[in-house]
């Protein structure tokens, strides 16, 4: 008998259409679904981490940034106020900025709080230092 005229049961290279010719006998029906239903919330919690992430490196960025521009500008002498809005403005929305002297150097110490889900908020920090432009070529 030729291949054209075996019916309907069979298909090319002679295997059946019907799965009774693979092993488990087509009870991997539906796997591929049930593999896609497990992986795309994981993948959508993996990809919402990496934006959590990324804004929290984004805030310890811009705490570090408000750190420094506030001691720059105390360390140029300017006003207290001033300074202080220099660290505001470039700091993460809340922050707290607090300013000191501490000898010949302007500390600068700002926290913002990063919320997030359960354990991973957190409370991001920044300290800079800069020499007080009064204190250079002062001999003691």
């Amino acid at each position: 008998m030729r291949s054209s005229e075996s019916g309907s049961a069979a298909c090319a290279g002679g295997r059946s259409r019907t799965g009774a010719g693979r092993a488990g006998g087509g009870t991997d029906r539906g796997a591929v679904t049930a593999e896609a239903a497990m992986a795309i919330p994981v993948l959508v919690v993996f990809a919402l981490a990496l934006v959590w992430a990324l804004m929290a490196a984004s805030a310890q960025i811009r705490c570090v940034d408000a750190a420094r521009a506030g001691a720059r500008a105390a360390a140029r002498s300017e006003p207290e106020p001033q300074a202080l809005e220099a660290a505001r403005s470039a700091a993460p929305d809340g922050a707290e900025v607090a300013m000191e002297r501490t000898g010949e150097l302007w500390r600068v110490r700002v926290a913002a709080s990063m919320p997030g889900p359960g354990p991973l908020a957190l409370t991001l920090h920044a300290e800079a230092a800069a020499l007080a432009e009064d204190t250079v070529g002062v001999t003691r």
